[in-house]
């Protein structure tokens, strides 16, 4: 699957930016937000568009941003 950074949905783009800017490599993301690496590698891909709230709920909090933040435009 080719997709670009701007096909991506929202929260993908929202999660890498975030972390990024936060300095935690996608590693580092996945033990903090007590998640898999792989659940982080495929959000971040869009290969996982729609995920949990729960998920979505631990990588605020590790990022620490609102679920908004991950949510909105």
């Amino acid at each position: 699957m080719n997709t670009s950074k701007k096909e991506l949905p929202v929260v993908c783009r929202k999660i890498r930016k975030y972390r990024k800017e936060k300095g935690f490599s996608q590693e580092k993301l996945a033990r903090t937000a007590d998640l898999s690496f792989h659940t982080i590698v495929k959000l971040e891909n869009g290969d996982t568009s729609n995920p949990t709230v729960d998920t979505v709920k631990k990588i605020a909090i590790a990022l620490e941003v609102s679920t908004d933040d991950l949510l909105n435009e």
